[in-house]
């Protein structure tokens, strides 16, 4: 970052940086000009999960125009819409990020880090190697077949909700209200914190 310019002979390294250069950092990151927030649900339930999961949350951070700005609790879950034991257990997580990019082009690096980890689509509902799905793009609402917006089914789900509640208590999905009046009307059944796990927010 370029020092402002300070007039006199005082030592420049000891004066305090202009507020206004602060908040612009803060806001911005330098990098990223009217960064939008966005939320994305990442789970798998093949290989090993915790490192899947890792993989994603840094490989979001490595997309240009995206910044990582927080990573829930990781949560075990019952596979969603199939026969009790017929999978294996879900790892879920939500990461909050701050995005330049367009909603189509962050659903794009997001296929594109599932395929990195050989995502498999055959099969609805089936076990996956890596699930990463766009659930809200700040305030966002669209009918896209491609990509709706918020995500149609996050608002009956406390794979996404309890994780993103964790990591953002104030949130709210866009269409649905908060999600903590979601989380209290739906059953969590099935879907535990793991205190044991821990995902690291990028460095």
């Amino acid at each position: 970052m370029t020092r402002p310019f300070l007039q006199g002979h005082s030592d420049p390294t000891v004066q305090p940086v202009p507020a206004s250069v602060v908040e612009q950092v803060d806001a911005a990151d330098t990098t990223l000009q009217n960064p939008k927030w966005a939320v994305i649900s990442i789970g798998a339930n093949l290989g090993n999960r915790l490192e899947t999961l890792q993989g994603a949350v840094d490989a979001l951070e490595d997309t240009p125009g995206v910044r990582v700005k927080g990573v829930s609790p990781v949560y075990e879950t019952e596979p969603w819409g199939v026969e009790p034991g017929s999978q294996p257990s879900y790892f879920n997580a939500v990461v909050v990020l701050k995005t330049t990019l367009p909603p189509a082009s962050l659903l794009e690096r997001a296929h594109a880090i599932e395929e990195a980890y050989k995502r498999v689509r055959d099969e609805h509902w089936g076990p996956r190697t890596l699930d990463v799905d766009i659930v809200a793009y700040a305030d966002v609402t669209s009918d896209d077949p491609h990509l709706t917006l918020p995500h149609p089914r996050a608002h009956e789900r406390a794979f996404v909700l309890a994780p993103w509640h964790d990591v953002d208590p104030q949130a709210q999905l866009p269409g649905h209200g908060t999600v903590a009046d979601l989380l209290s009307a739906i059953t969590r059944t099935g879907v535990e914190p793991r205190e044991d796990l821990e995902l690291r927010l990028p460095e």
